[in-house]
């Protein structure tokens, strides 16, 4: 020990353990390269899952037919408490709403009549007008109500 120096591996031996400048092993894993790759890898998934649901190509064959963006069509027959009627908010006569009934049949087979009437008009009224949309050509009927408003419930 010549010189004042300190033997390797002494506590003043600048930290290592061992001789030669060799590092100490760790004993925890280090998974921050782990987490790295499985998000890489997960943003690749989210990005071409979309893509191969629809790989296969088609040349599908073209059509005139109705297509699901379409929408439907409708009239809407209303009859007041007085008991008159209207058609899509016009005042109109029996015979005028047949005309015009008629008229929607032939655009539209699937033409749809939203009938709202007031619960103090006659059922036969109604069924009056139901007849004559029938008669019209349009036999999707559909009756427009009000919900009622919601009761609390006893705790």
């Amino acid at each position: 020990m010549a010189f004042g120096r300190t033997p390797l591996g002494s506590a003043t031996g600048g930290g290592r353990a061992m001789g030669g400048g060799a590092q100490r092993p760790l004993s925890d894993i280090n998974v921050t390269p782990l987490v790295d790759v499985m998000l890489v890898l997960l943003v690749i998934f989210i990005i071409t899952a979309p893509l191969m649901a629809s790989s296969i190509k088609l040349d599908l064959p073209q059509t005139d037919a109705g297509q699901p963006n379409d929408a439907p069509k409708f009239v809407s027959l209303s009859v007041d408490a007085s008991g008159k009627v209207f058609l899509n908010d016009k005042a109109v006569t029996d015979e005028e709403l047949a005309q015009q009934l008629e008229k929607a049949a032939a655009d539209s087979k699937d033409t749809e009549v939203q009938l709202r009437a007031d619960q103090t008009v006659p059922y036969g009224k109604v069924v009056a007008l139901m007849g004559i949309a029938n008669k019209a050509g349009l036999s999707r009927i559909g009756f427009v109500t009000e919900a009622e408003p919601a009761q609390q419930k006893p705790r």
